[in-house]
């Protein structure tokens, strides 16, 4: 164990052969009959539960007791197997009892939840057992008991990284086994997902890296293979590597989700719970990726400029580099083309990044071909990413509708909206003088089509990107 994980595993969990003990415990508790035994239930439940997560239908009520017992005596048997999540199992039983003795209705698990830590036990292959009443952001609308076994990735220089990137409440982890509810898109385990009785301070929220750097693999290289797209040898690198690509994305993802919370930030930074024009959405998950690749820009030039560089920084000096491909090939090849065309605001962001790059000449579509201007791409990135903060910092001191109106103007000055688009066109007086509402009321679902080049791709690679749904480490 190296010195700096050997001082994280004292801070966190004990000493570090605690540390390797808790690991070893849970190793191979997927083939567990205990686990397995657990996964079956949970999945008999889902069919009894609805939307809410409660069973209304009596008759079903013996079914679903059966059920829960044997969640609970599986717990019982695995949680010697998990010491460091020792009170939360013990509060997730009791949970579990008080939901069956209750008559089944809606679920109240926030004494688990708030239980659950895992961000205290950031430690490199570390176990968690995970049970609650949850949808699935990407998976199911509706609360269902879901059950998920994990991993965390945490390597030495993402430990390294964070002192600088200070992000307390970011867990990064890698699927072993799950029900249902994960055999779908679902990349997240957020703490607000789960059925409580209140809201609580959160105090993490977790990515599965495992699963974005599989369905990355998967994508780009067909993608690669459709355009013609000659990758630079690190890019093509990533394709081969799960592991080098997991770390990429767990760099990647550590500065992308604490920018949600810095800047000169004009609202809420929890945009998704506000109802605003779903671009603006586009915007602040494109701003956040865009900082993640800046701040790699820098730190890639910076460490690239010495010639005395730690293990942890010679790592950290190549994920940089590659986080900038990830963000690139993720967002053009995956995120534009990936769902529905109703407020995909992903798609947008996705959309937007492919054709600034390819206006300001440094991407290229000739002969049925895709190319890139490699020496030139970080600028025009980063460039992006100096408009919307622009966007942020003037918006200050703007009210609230005219921001919306500034932020549709940065948008439509590179993408070409809907013909039948009412902001396009200028929005009418009654609209302008009115409530919020009637601004996000008359945004179009798709108020910024697929061009042609994304028609023409989106074609190709639907098989492809409807293939990653579930997808693990494991399958990449």
């Amino acid at each position: 164990m190296s010195m700096t994980q050997h001082a994280r595993a004292q801070a966190i969990v004990g000493e570090p052969e605690v540390v390797e003990d808790a690991i070893a415990l849970a190793s191979g508790v997927e083939d567990s009959s205990a686990w397995q035994k657990l996964k079956a239930a949970a999945s008999a439940l889902q069919p009894l539960q609805v939307k809410d997560g409660s069973i209304p239908d009596a008759t079903a009520h013996a079914d679903a007791r059966g059920h829960v017992d044997a969640i609970i005596a599986a717990i019982d048997e695995l949680r010697p197997r998990f010491p460091h999540d020792a009170a939360y199992l013990e509060a997730s039983m009791r949970d579990f009892a008080r939901w069956r003795d209750g008559g089944f209705g809606v679920p109240d698990f926030l004494d688990s939840l708030v239980a659950f830590q895992p961000q205290q036990h950031r430690v490199d292959g570390i176990r968690h057992l995970v049970v609650f009443p949850m949808y699935t952001q990407n998976g199911s609308s509706e609360r269902h008991v879901e059950a998920v076994l994990v991993e965390v990735i945490w390597p030495d220089f993402i430990a390294e990284l964070e002192t600088a990137y200070t992000n307390k409440l970011f867990v990064s982890l890698r699927f072993i086994d799950f029900t249902p509810g994960y055999d779908t898109n679902s990349a997240v385990l957020f703490p607000e997902t789960v059925a409580m009785r209140e809201i609580p301070s959160f105090t993490w929220g977790a990515i599965f890296q495992d699963r974005e750097a599989a369905r990355f693999r998967r994508v780009v290289r067909a993608a690669a293979e459709i355009t013609k797209l000659d990758l630079p040898d690190d890019a093509a690198r990533m394709l081969d590597d799960q592991q080098l690509t997991e770390k990429t994305f767990v760099m990647w993802d550590i500065i992308h989700d604490r920018t949600h919370m810095r800047g000169d930030l004009p609202f809420d930074p929890f945009m998704i719970k506000q109802r605003m024009p779903f671009f603006l959405y586009s915007l602040e998950e494109l701003r956040c990726d865009l900082t993640a690749f800046r701040e790699c820009v820098a730190i890639q030039g910076r460490l690239s400029a010495r010639d005395d560089l730690t293990a942890d920084e010679a790592e950290m000096l190549e994920h940089a580099k590659l986080v900038q491909y990830a963000v690139i090939f993720d967002r053009i090849f995956r995120f534009a083309i990936t769902g529905s065309r109703v407020r995909n605001y992903d798609g947008l962001g996705g959309q937007l990044l492919f054709a600034w790059l390819h206006q300001r000449d440094v991407l290229h579509w000739t002969d049925t071909a895709l190319a890139f201007d490699w020496d030139e791409v970080p600028a025009a990135v980063v460039a992006l990413g100096d408009a919307i903060d622009e966007l942020y910092w003037r918006s200050i001191d703007r009210p609230k509708t005219a921001h919306w109106l500034a932020a549709y103007d940065l948008v439509r000055g590179t993408l070409t909206p809907h013909p039948a688009s009412q902001w396009a066109r200028g929005l009418p007086d009654e609209i302008l003088a009115g409530a919020p509402k009637g601004y996000t009321d008359a945004v179009l679902d798709d108020e910024f089509p697929l061009s042609m080049f994304f028609e023409a791709l989106d074609k190709k690679m639907k098989p492809v990107i409807e293939s990653t749904a579930g997808i693990t480490g494991a399958d990449a």
